[in-house]
């Protein structure tokens, strides 16, 4: 019988680089398994960053990462650090609570709003307000109420209140100096990250685990050669969970957040497509800009700190049946654009999800870019939400609905989609139906509601009983129906 022989295994010599407090840090023999967290309490005795919930949603261990961008300037993202593996640090500015107070003790600004303010009282969760409105700070533009509400949706708080936290946040643009010693460094800091920036990927090793960070799909091939079994992750938002409540440890990681042909967004004249490693907060605005209602979604999207980080590719490839990007890509008839070994093809979404966390994805297949038709003339479209909490919550029911007209009044498509109903997110075609070729009428808003009301089937669990499920559904597309009457009252 003939031996194959086994492929030769790169040397992992690598670090993880970044830079902390104006200096270039490097670590060394650290598990890859470990969180930001656990390093900065751990090993750096920095115990100004808290574990609340260990899962992203208090705030309580919010630190701010910088990365360099092409103009020597830098952009400030809040992040959960209790979910973020170490490797993340690679090639980054870290900056936690630590940070921003001067070598004289002299606060930085947006803590002496707070202290002005009286916007702390046990403190615990103190730190995490104040990196993310660090972060706030930083934004070129001054924020709104509005954006300073959403900012601080991911920051928990359950003693002072958020009156005064909300005043800070308008005082701390007010205090001197209003170019803290972060602006005034940025072209050196970028300086430093320069040096440090990786042109090829990265693969480190401790404790006989790996953390691998490929810059091209070429690289990734060659990673998944030599790694088959590592396991693939983009933002860690879910990963970091099995991390810190199932206390999993991954033997090797590989990273897809650095591969270039994963970023970026592009328009056509047809489409919108995004690359799978593209955030939800970089993916925000131009899908709010076609989709208006996506806006109040995606804003709904967990907190700041997780839509820094979770990928929309993720969101799709983790095949949460509560994911709630998912219902809204549906609706809008999205395409993935799929690779594997230099193959690459195209697929409906509506044909990717098709059990239970199964997808159609082929082993060692992965999503490089999603395509959105742009609405055309005629679209309506809308986005709704229920869960227990406004913000940061996991969806009971979200139901997403567009109807397209031609010239001559009548219905061309038709999307309905569901999230939270079902083993899998739901794409309704058999409620479709009803709707194309026809003029909208009661009628047909009638057909759509007995089509659903016969074909979905919801699950019934702690979230919500199956009974709450089908009628939310119900109300959601009678509320869409409501709306989509008056729009063509008043534009015919």
């Amino acid at each position: 019988m003939r031996v194959r022989a086994r492929p030769t295994l790169p040397i992992m010599n690598d670090t993880i680089r970044f830079v902390l407090d104006g200096r270039l840090r490097e670590i060394a023999g650290v598990d890859p398994n470990t969180t930001i967290l656990e390093w900065l309490r751990g090993s750096e005795r920095r115990c100004g960053t808290k574990e609340g919930c260990a899962e992203g949603d208090c705030g309580a261990c919010s630190v701010v990462m910088a990365t360099s961008l092409a103009n020597a300037t830098l952009t400030y993202r809040a992040v959960n650090a209790c979910i973020q593996p170490i490797g993340m640090l690679d090639g980054k500015q870290l900056i936690t609570v630590e940070s921003l107070a001067g070598v004289d003790g002299i606060l930085h600004p947006v803590q002496q709003a707070m202290v002005d303010s009286h916007a702390s009282q046990c403190g615990f969760c103190t730190p995490g307000f104040v990196m993310s409105l660090f972060a706030l700070r930083h934004r070129d533009e001054p924020a709104s109420h509005e954006e300073t509400l959403r900012t601080l949706a991911g920051n928990l708080c359950r003693c002072t209140g958020y009156r005064p936290i909300l005043a800070a946040a308008t005082r701390m643009r007010t205090l001197e100096p209003i170019e803290d010693s972060f602006t005034l460094q940025q072209q050196a800091t970028s300086a430093q990250l320069a040096t440090i920036m990786r042109k090829q990927g990265m693969s480190y090793a401790a404790d006989q685990r790996t953390w691998h960070a490929p810059r091209t799909l070429s690289e990734l091939q060659e990673m998944q050669r030599h790694h088959p079994s590592a396991v693939l992750v983009a933002g860690a938002s879910d990963l970091g969970l099995e991390i810190t409540k199932t206390h999993a440890s991954f033997e090797a990681l590989i990273a897809l957040g650095e591969i270039a042909e994963l970023q970026g967004i592009i328009e056509t004249d047809a489409n919108l497509e995004l690359g799978a490693a593209v955030t939800w907060a970089e993916a925000h605005a131009p899908l709010a800009r076609h989709w208006p209602a996506l806006d109040a979604l995606i804003a709904r999207f967990a907190g700041v700190q997780i839509r820094n980080v979770a990928t929309l590719g993720g969101n799709i490839a983790n095949a949460s049946p509560i994911g709630d990007g998912a219902p809204a890509f549906l609706a809008l008839d999205a395409t993935l654009l799929l690779w594997r070994d230099g193959m690459n093809r195209e697929l409906a979404l509506r044909d990717f999800f098709l059990a239970y966390r199964k997808t159609a994805l082929l082993p060692g297949e992965i999503i490089t870019r999603i395509r959105l038709p742009k609405p055309k003339p005629g679209t309506r479209f809308a986005a709704y939400k229920i869960s227990k909490r406004f913000d940061s919550d996991i969806s009971a029911v979200c139901g997403c609905f567009r109807i397209e007209r031609d010239a001559r009044q009548r219905i061309t498509a038709a999307g309905i989609a569901f999230g939270g109903m079902a083993a899998i997110p739901l794409r309704v075609a058999a409620a479709e139906e009803p709707c194309i070729g026809q003029e909208w009428s009661a009628v047909i808003r009638d057909a759509v509601a007995e089509s659903l009301a016969a074909t979905l089937r919801p699950i019934d669990d702690l979230r919500a009983s199956a009974a709450y499920r089908r009628d939310m559904a119900l109300a959601l597309w009678q509320r869409f129906a409501a709306q989509l009457d008056d729009r063509l009252e008043s534009h015919g």
